[in-house]
């Protein structure tokens, strides 16, 4: 029983209601007054918490403060990194895995006495489809005439339809994921491939070697003249494998990319920057990656 009437009186008085009051010191006339409880105290205080914690989540989440933080910045540029190295990982694991199903189905089909069938996408010719649904126009038949005549950009002469195709064709350099793409408004003259450490790096088409420098930021660049006026820049090998004019030819091995470094360094991307006519151009533009 003494139990039951100190845990009612504890409660009685949390919710008691006090005055506060200000009073004058000349006269002790009050001037203000409030009645608080111990309780609407405690509530009060909760509320306040609870409104500061919501505001800083809405600040952190929507705001970029986090970036204004000391080591933040490169712990997520690490964190990104690392998701796109793994990222190519498992893309490398699913061609593994899709080469060795093959291997597999073929196998079973040759221990069945079957022969095992090759996977080819069947090619599709443009100029027997039909164009009933296409309204001509003069643009429209002049540009036929030139694909369907005896021109050079004739679709039904092969060895003329491969001169076109070769003239403007650029190979990959090196195989990976395409992590910043090209913004000149943003400082961006090429573009950021993700790849494997030491990958080969090769040229995009025939040229010559006109420089090859070395700085902290970029690492081992190499310049090379290309054909039409076209200049591309390999940024961030580890070491380039050809010298200044040095002749090459397309698909011929550059060097390699950066090598893997410690955990407490960035990973640096393999960059590609074209040059035309002496102003950057955007890779994508040439290059199917």
């Amino acid at each position: 029983m003494k139990l039951i009437r100190n845990i009612t009186a504890f409660w009685q008085q949390l919710f008691r209601k006090r005055r506060l009051s200000l009073t004058r010191v000349t006269d002790g006339t009050e001037e203000w007054h409030m009645h608080l409880s111990p309780a609407s105290i405690i509530a009060t205080a909760v509320s306040f918490v609870l409104v500061m914690f919501f505001l800083m989540l809405i600040l952190v989440a929507y705001s970029p403060v986090l970036e204004m933080l000391p080591g933040f910045r490169t712990e997520a540029n690490r964190s990104r990194e690392s998701l796109m190295q793994n990222i190519i990982r498992l893309d490398s694991m699913e061609r593994v895995m899709n080469d060795m199903m093959t291997y597999n189905e073929n196998i079973a089909m040759i221990m069945a006495g079957k022969s095992p069938v090759a996977r080819t996408v069947q090619a599709s010719d443009s100029t027997r489809q039909s164009k009933i649904l296409v309204m001509p126009s003069a643009e429209d038949s002049l540009l036929r005439a030139q694909m369907e005549g005896e021109g050079p950009y004739n679709l039904q002469h092969d060895a003329a339809r491969r001169a076109v195709r070769e003239a403007i064709e650029l190979i990959t350099p090196v195989e990976g994921i395409i992590t910043e793409r090209f913004a000149i408004e943003e400082g961006r003259f090429g573009i950021a491939i993700a790849t494997q450490p030491a990958d080969r790096v090769t040229a995009i088409d025939d040229g010559t070697v006109i420089a090859t420098i070395w700085s902290p930021d970029m690492g081992h660049q190499l310049t090379v003249q290309h054909r039409n006026n076209l200049v591309a820049i390999y940024k961030n090998l580890s070491e380039p494998s050809v010298s200044v004019g040095q002749s090459i030819r397309s698909g011929e091995l550059l060097g390699y990319t950066a090598l893997e470094q410690s955990s407490k360094e960035e990973v640096k991307a393999f960059v590609l920057e074209l040059w035309s006519d002496g102003k950057p151009v955007d890779p994508e533009g040439y290059i199917v990656f």
